[in-house]
């Protein structure tokens, strides 16, 4: 039984090791594979503009994409065109996996409050209307495929703010500024479990953390885990986007169990330097 990644970056290949270690062929379609860990069989294809060969014995298709272009026209050719030539590929195939699509908090744009999954689509950006698209997309094609939208990202390797803080150049807002996260571990884990640990999934789920945090406090406790000063308040800036807090209590009804929480377990673990992040 086989399990197909359809993109094979840092959060596909620690998903696609997961779904190793569980006993399942696992094959990681990229444009390079020489990268792949052992566990995972490369497939080299260039998705935005090819079809991807799909054994006829595939379970479970993962579509996690990483545009290599921030803009409308590199998240089209990545996320349209990637996920629609995984269809058909699917099609000429002739079989019926569980699909699941990773996509982003940000097709909820600039909605104020607490969200959860049946909260509408609001895309306030370009490339948030893209994910938007492709999920319409997928559900007409596919009713049945889940759609995972993550928060932002963090975990081994990803030390941006964690740099700026030890640098003394991370700057907090007076303001209060609600930040949404979830660590690549516990991504990659509600990945392999969506997939194949639920029987009846919802068509789209919130993958975020326990609990959203005022920005402040995170550069708070970042400076204090690092012993060095907190950053500096400033006055917030104008338009700023408004905030909104994630809800993950449906992730959270189909038993899956966060091994970061909150920020404070994870940002733990990314300063103890545990992980490897996939290149």
């Amino acid at each position: 039984m086989t399990v197909l990644l359809a993109g094979c970056g840092d959060l596909g290949t620690e998903a696609g090791l997961r779904f190793a270690a569980a006993g399942r062929d696992v094959i990681g379609l990229r444009r390079s594979t020489h990268r792949l860990p052992p566990g995972i069989t490369g497939q080299s294809v260039d998705l935005t503009r090819e079809l991807p060969s799909v054994p006829a014995d595939t379970a479970i298709v993962v579509i996690v994409l990483t545009a290599d272009r921030r803009d409308a026209d590199g998240y089209r050719r990545t996320y349209a065109d990637g996920t629609r030539n995984v269809l058909d590929a699917i099609d000429r195939a002739g079989i019926s996996p569980r699909i699941l699509f990773v996509s982003s908090t940000a097709v909820y744009g600039a909605t104020e409050g607490w969200v959860d999954e049946t909260t509408p689509t609001a895309p306030s950006s370009e490339t948030g209307a893209v994910l938007a698209e492709t999920e319409r997309m997928l559900h007409e094609r596919r009713p049945d495929a889940v759609v995972l939208r993550l928060a932002g990202l963090y975990g081994p390797g990803r030390t941006s703010l964690v740099d700026r803080v030890r640098a003394g150049t991370a700057e907090s807002s007076s303001a209060p500024r609600y930040t949404n996260r979830i660590h690549r571990d516990d991504a990659a884990a509600a990945i392999v479990h969506l997939t194949t640990e639920v029987a009846h999934p919802d068509p789209v789920y919130v993958g975020v953390d326990h609990r959203p945090a005022e920005r402040a406090e995170v550069l708070d406790f970042l400076a204090a885990e690092l012993d060095v000063p907190g950053p500096a308040s400033n006055a917030p800036a104008a338009g700023r986007p408004a905030d909104k807090c994630f809800r993950n209590d449906l992730l959270l009804a189909t038993g899956f169990e966060f091994t970061h929480p909150t920020y404070r377990e994870g940002y733990r673990a990314v300063l103890s330097g545990r992980g490897v992040r996939h290149h």
